[in-house]
């Protein structure tokens, strides 16, 4: 499939885990991509061995700085922007009481106020492309459990961001999001295979998910197939939610 091609799309947080799987999945379809990361070495190698075209640029997504310097050069290279792809995020584990005010702070600049600077920033370009914006919430922002006061919280409000983004922005620009649920990244690398086992047993279908499998709910809210879907949340969490309680 070529549903991008002629496209342009930012990624944010694109060198590794869900968003490097958007990243390969958007080139892949023919988008140029724009990936946004402060981790400097996963953003090169992603740019130099992704199939298709794609380009990095070294981003905090949580400064405004830094996110007119990307639309910058985004623009001035191809002259629009028609997909982005909020997917930065921080986290850290705790009970308010456990942790402090600056990690508090920084999982709500990376993975909420990332996403409104980069609406904020981009706005008339995606208006005059009728583009599209995708965020990666998770279904935390639904449903949790102990220790993610501050993910859950970020992710929440994430998820009412975009809803809102989809009124502000209408007709011009649909705005959706996607909530993972269990999916193997780097994070879970230091989890044993029980340990993935034991989460696969909270889907209803038994497994944890892979970064492609959210990739391709992505790519499909991104593209002109779901030209009539706005303002929604789609689960990629294989049947989480319906277990969770």
């Amino acid at each position: 499939m070529n549903r991008f091609e002629g496209s342009v799309a930012i990624v944010t947080g694109g060198a590794k885990g869900i968003g490097a799987a958007c990243t390969a999945r958007l080139a892949a379809e023919g988008a140029i991509v724009h990936v946004a990361d402060v981790d400097e070495e996963a953003g090169r190698s992603i740019a130099e061995t992704t199939e298709g075209t794609v380009h990095f640029t070294p981003c905090d997504v949580s400064r405004l700085a830094d996110w007119e310097a990307l639309a910058a050069n985004a623009l001035d290279a191809h002259g629009r922007v028609d997909v982005l792809v909020s997917n930065a995020f921080a986290s850290t584990n705790g009970a308010p009481h456990e942790i402090s005010e600056a990690e508090w702070d920084r999982t709500h600049d990376v993975t909420l106020k990332a996403a409104y600077l980069g609406v904020k920033v981009l706005a008339e370009p995606l208006r005059e492309a009728r583009g599209s914006v995708v965020a990666v919430s998770s279904v935390h922002a639904q449903r949790t459990q102990r220790g993610y006061t501050a993910y859950a919280a970020a992710k929440g409000g994430l998820s009412a961001l975009i809803r809102q983004l989809a009124v502000e922005y209408a007709p011009h620009v649909r705005c959706n999001s996607v909530a993972p649920g269990p999916v193997y990244t780097t994070h879970w690398s230091q989890t044993s295979e029980e340990g993935i086992a034991l989460a696969g047993e909270e889907t209803l279908l038994g497994r944890i998910g892979r970064a492609e499998e959210v990739a391709a709910a992505v790519a499909f809210l991104a593209s002109a197939e779901a030209s009539y879907v706005t303002g929604v949340e789609l689960p990629v969490d294989g049947g989480w939610l319906g277990l969770k309680r």
